[in-house]
Protein backbone atom coordinates (compact mmCIF):
# COMPACT_ATOMS: atom_id res chain seq x y z
CA UNK A 1 0.00 0.00 0.00
CA UNK A 2 1.21 3.32 -0.87
CA UNK A 3 -0.03 6.65 0.10
CA UNK A 4 0.16 10.25 -1.75
CA UNK A 5 2.23 12.87 0.66
CA UNK A 6 -0.37 13.81 3.63
CA UNK A 7 -2.68 17.41 3.35
CA UNK A 8 -2.93 19.28 6.64
CA UNK A 9 -5.89 21.01 7.30
CA UNK A 10 -6.24 23.19 10.82
CA UNK A 11 -9.83 22.20 12.99
CA UNK A 12 -9.92 25.77 14.56
CA UNK A 13 -13.00 27.29 14.25
CA UNK A 14 -16.42 26.44 12.71
CA UNK A 15 -15.25 27.73 9.50
CA UNK A 16 -12.31 25.01 9.68
CA UNK A 17 -14.70 22.64 10.12
CA UNK A 18 -17.44 23.49 7.17
CA UNK A 19 -13.12 23.45 4.29
CA UNK A 20 -12.60 20.13 5.96
CA UNK A 21 -15.61 18.51 5.01
CA UNK A 22 -15.61 20.41 1.40
CA UNK A 23 -12.27 19.09 1.15
CA UNK A 24 -12.58 15.33 2.08
CA UNK A 25 -15.64 15.49 -0.75
CA UNK A 26 -13.19 17.03 -3.11
CA UNK A 27 -10.56 13.98 -2.35
CA UNK A 28 -13.74 11.40 -2.32
CA UNK A 29 -15.12 12.34 -5.13
CA UNK A 30 -11.63 12.42 -7.10
CA UNK A 31 -10.67 8.57 -5.69
CA UNK A 32 -13.72 7.15 -7.09
CA UNK A 33 -16.09 7.45 -4.48
CA UNK A 34 -20.01 7.09 -5.04
CA UNK A 35 -21.57 9.81 -4.22
CA UNK A 36 -23.41 7.77 -0.87
CA UNK A 37 -19.87 6.94 -0.27
CA UNK A 38 -19.06 10.33 -0.12
CA UNK A 39 -21.84 11.12 2.37
CA UNK A 40 -20.42 9.05 5.11
CA UNK A 41 -16.92 9.63 4.57
CA UNK A 42 -18.24 13.54 5.13
CA UNK A 43 -20.10 12.65 8.01
CA UNK A 44 -17.42 10.69 9.86
CA UNK A 45 -15.15 13.38 9.03
CA UNK A 46 -17.39 16.30 10.00
CA UNK A 47 -18.41 13.90 13.59
CA UNK A 48 -15.13 14.09 14.04
CA UNK A 49 -13.57 17.15 13.27
CA UNK A 50 -16.36 18.80 14.92
CA UNK A 51 -14.85 16.18 18.26
CA UNK A 52 -11.42 17.81 17.70
CA UNK A 53 -12.70 21.57 18.25
CA UNK A 54 -15.50 21.10 20.91
CA UNK A 55 -13.69 18.18 23.26
CA UNK A 56 -10.14 18.46 22.03
CA UNK A 57 -9.73 22.27 21.98
CA UNK A 58 -8.88 21.92 18.32
CA UNK A 59 -6.17 20.47 16.43
CA UNK A 60 -5.59 19.30 12.46
CA UNK A 61 -6.40 16.83 10.21
CA UNK A 62 -4.11 15.34 7.99
CA UNK A 63 -5.51 13.63 5.04
CA UNK A 64 -3.68 10.99 2.36
CA UNK A 65 -4.69 9.37 -0.80
CA UNK A 66 -3.98 5.31 -0.81
CA UNK A 67 -3.10 3.22 -3.65
CA UNK A 68 -3.18 -0.60 -2.76
CA UNK A 69 -3.17 -2.33 -6.40
CA UNK A 70 -6.10 -1.32 -7.93
CA UNK A 71 -7.79 -0.28 -4.91
CA UNK A 72 -7.74 3.61 -4.15
CA UNK A 73 -9.01 5.61 -1.02
CA UNK A 74 -9.02 7.69 1.43
CA UNK A 75 -6.69 7.96 4.83
CA UNK A 76 -8.04 11.05 7.33
CA UNK A 77 -6.19 11.47 11.14
CA UNK A 78 -8.02 13.99 13.18
CA UNK A 79 -5.54 15.06 15.72
CA UNK A 80 -5.67 17.30 18.56
CA UNK A 81 -3.57 17.79 22.03
CA UNK A 82 -6.88 18.09 24.71
CA UNK A 83 -7.78 16.38 27.44
CA UNK A 84 -7.82 12.84 25.90
CA UNK A 85 -10.44 10.34 26.68
CA UNK A 86 -10.75 8.27 30.10
CA UNK A 87 -12.62 5.76 29.04
CA UNK A 88 -12.18 4.60 25.60
CA UNK A 89 -15.03 2.13 25.50
CA UNK A 90 -17.68 3.78 26.88
CA UNK A 91 -16.97 6.80 24.76
CA UNK A 92 -17.56 4.24 21.64
CA UNK A 93 -20.57 3.29 23.22
CA UNK A 94 -23.73 4.69 21.66
CA UNK A 95 -25.52 7.00 23.78
CA UNK A 96 -22.11 8.12 25.23
CA UNK A 97 -21.68 12.15 25.84
CA UNK A 98 -19.91 14.78 26.98
CA UNK A 99 -21.84 17.33 25.31
CA UNK A 100 -25.16 16.75 25.51
CA UNK A 101 -25.99 15.41 22.37
CA UNK A 102 -27.36 11.65 21.38
CA UNK A 103 -23.92 10.37 21.71
CA UNK A 104 -23.60 9.32 18.37
CA UNK A 105 -20.69 10.67 16.91
CA UNK A 106 -17.53 8.28 17.77
CA UNK A 107 -19.93 5.44 17.44
CA UNK A 108 -21.44 6.31 14.75
CA UNK A 109 -18.46 7.51 12.65
CA UNK A 110 -16.80 3.95 13.23
CA UNK A 111 -20.01 2.41 11.63
CA UNK A 112 -19.72 4.75 8.56
CA UNK A 113 -16.34 3.78 7.33
CA UNK A 114 -14.40 0.58 6.75
CA UNK A 115 -11.09 0.64 9.10
CA UNK A 116 -11.25 2.77 12.57
CA UNK A 117 -8.73 3.55 14.87
CA UNK A 118 -8.83 5.55 18.22
CA UNK A 119 -5.67 6.34 19.97
CA UNK A 120 -5.96 8.78 23.43
CA UNK A 121 -4.54 9.34 27.04
CA UNK A 122 -5.57 11.80 29.57
CA UNK A 123 -3.71 14.73 29.23
CA UNK A 124 -2.12 14.12 26.22
CA UNK A 125 -4.97 14.31 23.35
CA UNK A 126 -6.66 12.42 20.95
CA UNK A 127 -5.91 10.66 17.66
CA UNK A 128 -9.11 9.06 15.25
CA UNK A 129 -7.83 7.48 12.29
CA UNK A 130 -10.76 6.44 9.46
CA UNK A 131 -10.02 5.03 6.23
CA UNK A 132 -12.08 3.87 3.34
CA UNK A 133 -11.72 2.27 -0.01
CA UNK A 134 -13.69 3.28 -3.26
CA UNK A 135 -16.05 0.56 -3.46
CA UNK A 136 -15.70 -1.34 -7.22
CA UNK A 137 -18.81 -1.26 -9.99
CA UNK A 138 -21.11 -3.65 -9.12
CA UNK A 139 -21.14 -6.84 -10.61
CA UNK A 140 -23.75 -6.68 -14.02
CA UNK A 141 -27.13 -8.59 -12.80
CA UNK A 142 -27.70 -12.02 -13.85
CA UNK A 143 -31.19 -13.38 -14.85
CA UNK A 144 -34.49 -11.59 -15.28
CA UNK A 145 -35.43 -8.37 -13.29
Amino acid sequence: MTGSPSERLPIGSDADLARVRRRVRQAAAGVGFGLVQQTKLITAASELARNALVHGGGGHVELTRLTDGARRGLRLSFVDTGPGIRDVELALTDGCTSAGGLGLGLSGARRLVQEFSLDSRPGRGTTVTITDWAAGLPSPRTGTP
